[in-house]
Parts: structure tokens; C-alpha cells; sequence
């Protein structure tokens, strides 16, 4: 399974987003530290889920960062995130 599919799964599973887009910029960082061969290790995520809602940025990010857990300790080398509440989104 690829990397962007299994963050794209447990996020699905853990938050229930209304939206959620994962977006691999891997090629971005091609020859710089912790870049890999083939891709799959710089992502940028948009959430937008009622699940960070009454919590801060920081609780939101780290919420993200649980459910990320074992990809964060090895495949992911860098994770850029946008958390929204629906009601944020909207705006």
C-alpha cells in the first residue's frame, strides 16, 4: 500500500472528515535530507472534520499526528497539515 493511501485510510477512519485531501510533494524535496527514491515521504494534508471542533490548532495537529503514528516513525519524513471545523471551512 502506498503511503497516501494508508495516511488517506486511517484518517478516513479515525475523523470521519468531510473533506480530506493528501497531497504527496515529495518531488518538491527531490535530493534534500530525508527525501526518498520513488516519492511518498513529504505530504501536505487538508482536514476538515466536526472532530477538531472546541480544540486548538495545536490539539488538531497533534490528533492527526496519533493516528499518523507509525508512518510519522518511519515512511513520512515530512507532514504539513490545514485542520478545519466545518463551520472554518465554510467561512
Amino acid at each position: 500500500m502506498r503511503v497516501s493511501d494508508s495516511i488517506q485510510q486511517k484518517l478516513t477512519e479515525a475523523l470521519k472528515p468531510e473533506r480530506l485531501e493528501v497531497t504527496d510533494e515529495s518531488h518538491l524535496h527531490a535530493g534534500h535530507a530525508g527525501a526518498r527514491e520513488g516519492g511518498q515521504s513529504h505530504f501536505r494534508l487538508l482536514i476538515v472534520a466536526s472532530a477538531f471542533e472546541g480544540l486548538t490548532r495545536v490539539a488538531r495537529q497533534r490528533m492527526v499526528n496519533d493516528v499518523l503514528r507509525e508512518e510519522l516513525q518511519g515512511q513520512i519524513h515530512a507532514l504539513a497539515m490545514k485542520t478545519l471545523t466545518p463551520e472554518e471551512a465554510a467561512a
